[in-house]
């Protein structure tokens, strides 16, 4: 009786990852996980090698050489307003989410040998912040995030990659860390803010209702690196259990991506899992790379016989990129990583040259140097966004060398 059982199971499992009935749909199943692993709509083993388009929907200071003049991206935006104006500082945001991710980036990651990206999203591209709601305690879309991923999702699709929907700055912000969700401390956070969980949950529900029948769309990154003192991470537990429960009640198909408190690294009362299609994602930075480091993670997947995901992983040496996905992959485990471009770098996949007369805007924002003419400062400002496009980008062959011809 117990076979029979564990027959059904699988069964069971490897239809949920059908799009149809392949006689007359050739379009590939969904991901899904099955045991220890993420398969495809054929059963077979896909392990994900990714990378991170840090940067597109979310600006994090460092990657922009802004650590010191501005916290995060609300306030860089607030910084450009002030230097040449809103009129155009829009223009600046549109070039910047037009120019850099293109169609010509994603041929180029299927021709490095890539088969996944893992897309940061701002939420505030997709629902505006709580304060600005036109009626208090209602949710209204903004149709830009939206018709930002289609078009990813579109030339995903046309490379046979697939595309995991990062939650990257959920509403208030997720943690303390306030660079990378972009936090304004002056007002309520995720976890001091009820609407702003509200928010956050029908966010998943819009995301899931519109790409449910989307194959190429490779699962749903719920939350990325809460960094913040949750007791026992029940909180944390509390809000995957409903963002869950709302996916599900539109998309049955698509795997659901779990991280930990403390930059995905604390699973602590977050198992065991409380669904079958449901993938652990942690995060390795800064450490050596040897099994050790990721014990803890092996224990979860063994105890639990759940899949792993290694959703972010980078700045460092290429060396250490080297060791890192060989010692990864030597478990079966995928990974995503960080990340696509940033300026004047050597780490990450391709480096975007600094205009020239940029440091002197990062100068005056640091109260280290005079003004700039607003016309000068949005005549750099727009040739940043030229720069970031990948013709103009220079492409770190060590680290494709590193990730993928150890």
């Amino acid at each position: 009786m117990r076979n029979i059982l564990i027959i059904v199971v699988a069964v069971f499992m490897l239809a949920s990852c059908k799009t149809s009935d392949p006689k007359t749909d050739d379009r590939p199943g969904f991901l899904c996980a099955d045991g220890r692993h993420i398969v495809n709509g054929d059963g077979e083993f896909v392990l994900l090698r990714g990378i991170g388009l840090g940067g597109w929907m979310l600006q994090e200071p460092y990657m922009l050489n802004l650590s010191e003049a501005a916290p995060a991206q609300y306030d860089i935006r607030n910084k450009i307003t002030t230097l040449i104006g809103k009129e155009r500082c829009d223009e600046f945001y549109a070039a910047w989410l037009n120019n850099m991710i293109t169609r010509r980036d994603i041929d180029s990651l299927k021709a490095w040998g890539f088969n996944s990206v893992r897309l940061p999203m701002h939420y505030n591209l997709f629902t505006p912040p709580v304060e600005e709601e036109p009626v208090a305690g209602e949710i209204t879309w903004l149709e830009k995030g939206f018709a930002i991923t289609d078009s990813l999702l579109d030339w995903c699709e046309a490379n046979e990659i697939y595309l995991i929907l990062d939650l990257h700055a959920a509403p208030g912000g997720q943690g303390n860390d306030i660079p990378i969700a972009d936090v304004d401390t002056t007002k309520p956070n995720l976890w001091e803010s009820e609407f702003n969980r509200k928010k956050t949950v029908a966010l998943w529900s819009e995301l899931a209702v519109r790409y449910k029948d989307e194959p190429w769309i490779g699962g749903y990154d719920l939350i990325n690196e809460t960094n913040y003192p949750l007791e026992g991470n029940t909180a944390l537990y509390e809000l995957y259990r409903e963002i869950t429960g709302v996916i599900r009640e539109a998309d049955t198909k698509h795997i659901i991506f779990i991280e930990g408190n403390h930059f995905a690294t604390d699973f602590a009362g977050l198992t065991p899992p409380w669904e079958d299609n449901m993938v652990y994602s942690f995060h390795k930075y800064w450490n050596p790379t040897t099994v050790e480091t990721i014990q803890k993670y092996l224990d979860i997947r063994a105890e639990h016989n759940v899949p792993l995901w290694m959703g972010e992983s980078g700045e460092n040496s290429n060396e250490w990129f080297r060791s890192a996905v060989e010692l990864l992959e030597a478990d079966s485990i995928g990974w995503a990583w960080w990340t696509i471009k940033k300026l004047d770098s050597e780490s990450s996949l391709m480096n975007v040259t600094v205009p020239e007369g940029y440091q002197a805007i990062v100068d005056y924002w640091k109260e280290a140097g005079p003004a700039p003419a607003p016309a000068e400062a949005y005549r750099t400002l727009m040739q940043l966004t030229e720069n970031i496009r990948i013709e103009n980008c220079k492409v770190n062959y060590g680290v494709l060398s590193a990730l993928f011809d150890r």
